[in-house]
């Protein structure tokens, strides 16, 4: 595994291993490009131990420019992924290189080394290789503007704690654990933050109206103004940078490698959840409205500010489900073991605790786990699951090391921010989707190709087996394993079944929200904008149910327009497929062994070998549908 430094040695180690590996991959790729062999198959092995360094150095950097709590280590992190990036650009660009792979005979290579040839050339091709000079230097000067552009908007957000002062009494509602994690200032007052540990809970449960809406403005304008014009900059980057491919837009250039090929295909996608979800909807919609009026009579419309806390009380009273009673079952580090437990029956895995003084990582809130699978071990696993300053302020998985057999065993890091005492049942379920991303990453991990390792599939393919992991953070037998309140109760399975009745209530204006965010980071990259908060407004009306929130501007904050560019339509692509995926289980028996490793080693073993469709149709026995999709959405 990968050794990591002691806690004072990580500013040096990371500078000596990351230039260390920049400098291997430079070295096989001038040797590749001095003498390269005669045969095929040895020309890809270098390229492929060349790739595989640069990997090393990127996401070793890219997770450590997030994560570490010393300033001078992320930004000398930063300046790393700098580096890697410019290497790889210039990779790209080399028409030298290009003409070695380029003159390859294919006709003796195996499928998996066809696929990479394909793949390989297919992005030189992408990367402007076949360019004239002038268009290949312009190509290289944006991509290096776009990593320091991406890194500012990251760092922005991550650095933007916003805050609010209230009154004590203007926490009721609020769970008593809660108001003694937040003490009374010397000036009487208590200090909420827009952290997700803050933020989530206190607009699902304070009663004060004008509490609940002055955070959530403070939320909704995260990173404002400053990355309005990083988004800008950004978004006119990525403009010509298609342009100059000969890409109609930046959407066009980004879908093509995905599933759904073209950036038109997008639009009509997001147009066809939009009518589908749309009824069920307004009807979820009327009766947050209908409850909202018990509280105040003349309300003719209800936004997001009141949303969360309104949908709550629809669920505690029209559905027997108190939030505040289902969290008693969740203590953190319970939730913690059983996701071990369900996944390592699930897939047949160990996850075996790696000390502290062996694991030396980046900060002693994280767990560190060795994997294996019949006695062997197949990767690591690090989980940092709460928030710290200067933290990434989501929730993702990163790659530390991807696998490639024989040479190294997949790492991979989950980066959340969950509280460390009782946890909502919403953050359980997400704590089991971004989990799925981490098996996936080990699981996918033994492959002979690092292009094919770990999460490798098309993008609009990604989300799919975590969303489908969140089944099992639903199912009663399943959530008896752990969880259990303080006096050792198991939670009833009636309670688990009222939480998933109410969990089908707001399941159409949640995918009408998701299309305006799909629609947000699709329209942005097609057109240019003068002004993102007016078109963010214009957008909401056509896709959201719910208004715009006067002086918001979510933008700033929404990470997913710099990660997922164009391309958040993905999440509920995923979900379509992810509805088909689980219909192959059996609902009362979710650790169906026959079904389980079935899925493991048809699709998540695969990583990157095959493409979605195929991977998915050989699991279900036929091509992918919207039925299934369709169907729960009608429950």
């Amino acid at each position: 595994m990968l050794a990591l430094p002691d806690r004072s040695g990580w500013l040096g180690w990371l500078a000596e291993r990351g230039e260390a590996q920049l400098v291997e991959t430079s070295r096989l790729v001038d040797d590749l490009k001095a003498e390269p062999p005669a045969d095929a198959r040895a020309v890809l092995r270098i390229w492929n131990e060349a790739q595989t360094a640069l990997g090393n150095a990127a996401s070793m950097a890219s997770l450590i420019s997030e994560v570490h709590p010393e300033p001078e280590v992320r930004e000398r992190a930063e300046k790393l992924v700098q580096d890697a990036q410019k290497l790889d650009t210039d990779l790209g660009l080399d028409t030298q290189l290009y003409a070695v792979l380029a003159d390859l005979d294919a006709s003796g290579l195996d499928p998996d080394a066809t696929r990479v040839l394909e793949r390989t050339l297919r992005d030189f091709r992408r990367s402007g290789v076949d360019r004239d000079e002038a268009t290949r230097a312009r190509l290289r000067e944006l991509s290096e503007q776009a990593i320091l552009l991406s890194q500012e908007f990251s760092k922005n957000i991550r650095e933007d704690v916003r805050s609010i002062r209230v009154r004590p009494e203007q926490l009721v509602g609020m769970p008593q654990d809660w108001i003694e994690a937040h003490p009374v200032g010397d000036d009487g007052l208590v200090t909420v933050t827009t952290d997700y540990p803050d933020v989530i809970p206190f607009r699902t449960f304070a009663h004060d109206a004008a509490a609940r809406r002055e955070l959530v403005t403070r939320f909704l304008t995260i990173a404002w103004p400053a990355n309005d014009a990083v988004l800008q900059q950004l978004f006119a980057v990525r403009r010509e940078h298609a342009a100059l491919l000969g890409y109609a837009t930046w959407a066009d250039y980004d879908a093509e490698v995905k599933m759904i090929r073209t950036g038109g295909a997008i639009e009509q996608f997001i147009d066809r959840i939009t009518a589908l979800s749309g009824e069920r909807a307004e009807r979820d919609k009327a009766v947050l409205l209908e409850r909202l009026r018990q509280d105040r009579p003349d309300a003719t419309d209800i936004d997001t500010a009141d949303v969360t806390y309104y949908a709550e009380l629809v669920r505690k009273e029209q559905h027997a489900v108190d939030a505040q009673l289902v969290r008693t079952y969740f203590p953190f580090e319970a939730v913690r073991q059983g996701l071990l437990d369900v996944t390592g029956r699930l897939f047949g895995l160990e996850w075996q605790a790696v000390a502290r003084a062996e694991a030396r990582t980046w900060h002693e809130d994280v767990a560190t786990y060795d994997v294996t699978r019949d006695g062997e071990r197949i990767g690591r696993i690090h989980l940092d699951l709460h928030p710290r300053d200067g933290k990434y302020k989501h929730a993702a998985q990163f790659d530390l090391v991807r696998g490639v057999r024989g040479v190294q065993l997949p790492e991979g890091v989950l980066v959340c921010n969950f509280a460390r005492g009782l946890m909502e049942h919403d953050e359980v379920v997400t704590l089991f989707h971004e989990f799925g991303h981490l098996v996936h990453h080990v699981l996918g991990g033994e492959q002979e190709w690092v292009r094919f390792s770990g999460v490798a599939t098309e993008w609009d393919f990604v989300e799919a087996p975590s969303q489908m992991l969140e089944e099992w953070a639903w199912d009663a037998a399943v959530l008896a394993a752990f969880a259990h309140d303080a006096a050792g109760e198991t939670i009833p399975a009636d309670l688990v079944a009222a939480m998933r009745e109410a969990q089908d209530f707001g399941k159409g204006y949640d995918a009408r929200t998701q299309m305006f965010y799909a629609a947000l980071s699709y329209d942005v990259h097609i057109h240019q904008t003068p002004n993102l908060t007016a078109r963010l407004r214009e957008l909401m009306a056509r896709y959201s149910v719910f208004p715009y929130i006067e002086d918001t501007h979510m933008q700033c904050a929404f990470g997913h327009l710099d990660g997922y560019g164009s391309a958040y339509y993905t999440y509920m692509w995923s979900l379509v497929i992810a509805k088909d995926l689980f219909s192959a289980f059996d609902r009362t028996d979710l650790f169906d062994p026959e079904v389980a490793r079935r899925y493991r080693d048809r699709v998540l073993a695969q990583g990157g070998r095959r493409d979605a469709a195929d991977l998915v149709a050989d699991f279900l026995g036929r091509p992918y549908t919207f039925d299934a999709y369709a169907a729960w959405l009608a429950e």
